[in-house]
């Protein structure tokens, strides 16, 4: 019996924009592939990252993140803005490795926290959050329309 190949950690390129519309859209955010290369021009690095698992080219999953300087203290946070896995192969790592590079290039460029949204109709988010050690007990956020 032959081993399965490694999912291959790597940034998106344009190539992966109508699969990363697809998962998108899947999730109830729809976007198009036109959508989608906008979006990677607006989170190109080096302070945003957008990172996609691939196995045998297929992609599975990405992550967009932004790291950004705090006001009130000399250093950076990030913020992982998208985490999406597709549902044909969650439980299977995959969510893991993404927010593991995520986190890897958060440190890269000098963040000391990583933080993220997992709304309450999604539990099973929140459940890896938490066992990836994110505090689910800091919750002051606060959202207005403009």
């Amino acid at each position: 019996m032959s081993e399965q190949p490694p999912i291959e950690l790597r940034p998106a390129t344009p190539d992966d924009a109508p699969r990363i519309a697809t998962l998108l859209s899947d999730e109830g955010y729809p976007a198009g592939p036109s959508d989608i290369l906008a979006r990677l021009e607006r989170f190109a690095p080096p302070d945003s990252r957008v990172l996609v698992a691939a196995l045998d080219g297929e992609v599975l999953g990405f992550v967009a993140l932004h790291v950004l300087p705090r006001f009130e203290h000399d250093d950076r946070i990030a913020r992982i803005m998208a985490l999406v896995v597709d549902p044909g192969v969650r439980e299977r790592g995959i969510g893991r490795l993404l927010v593991a590079g995520a986190e890897r290039v958060a440190r890269e460029r000098g963040a000391v926290f990583a933080e993220l949204t997992a709304g309450h109709h999604r539990p099973e988010a929140r459940q890896l959050y938490e066992s990836l050690g994110y505090d689910p007990t800091v919750t002051t956020y606060l959202r207005k329309r403009l």
